[in-house]
């Protein structure tokens, strides 16, 4: 499977609904010059550019550039064979990120528990 276990160290995906570049760039481990030549490469990759030209990724897009981080950084895919896996493996991908969301899900209402208990 693609889930990778370094994305088990990346930060939590906070519960907004847009993030910024920057944002992106701390929860992904990723520079934000890199994320600028990775939406060239994948098409994928399409986050909202508002005024100014200012980039706005979603949770989607977030969860998108984790796995793309993961087939480069961990599994040493080169540019050409991740955006091959990607695009090779739709169903692949669908459940990835839909694990990845769920984990995410679980460890928010962790969260959320921790909270009502303290209180």
């Amino acid at each position: 499977m693609l889930e990778p276990s370094h994305n088990d160290e990346l930060p939590a995906i906070p519960g907004k609904r847009y993030f910024t570049i920057g944002e992106v760039s701390d929860l992904c481990d990723v520079k934000p010059h890199v994320l600028r030549y990775w939406e060239q490469e994948f098409p994928q990759l399409k986050p909202v550019k508002r005024r100014g030209n200012r980039r706005y990724y979603q949770r989607q897009d977030v969860l998108m550039i984790r796995q793309i981080r993961s087939l480069l950084y961990d599994q040493g895919f080169t540019i050409g064979g991740a955006r091959q896996q990607l695009t090779g493996a739709n169903n692949v991908e669908q459940a990835t990120q839909y694990h990845q969301l769920i984990k995410q899900m679980i460890v928010e209402m962790e969260e959320v528990l921790d909270v009502l208990k303290a209180s």
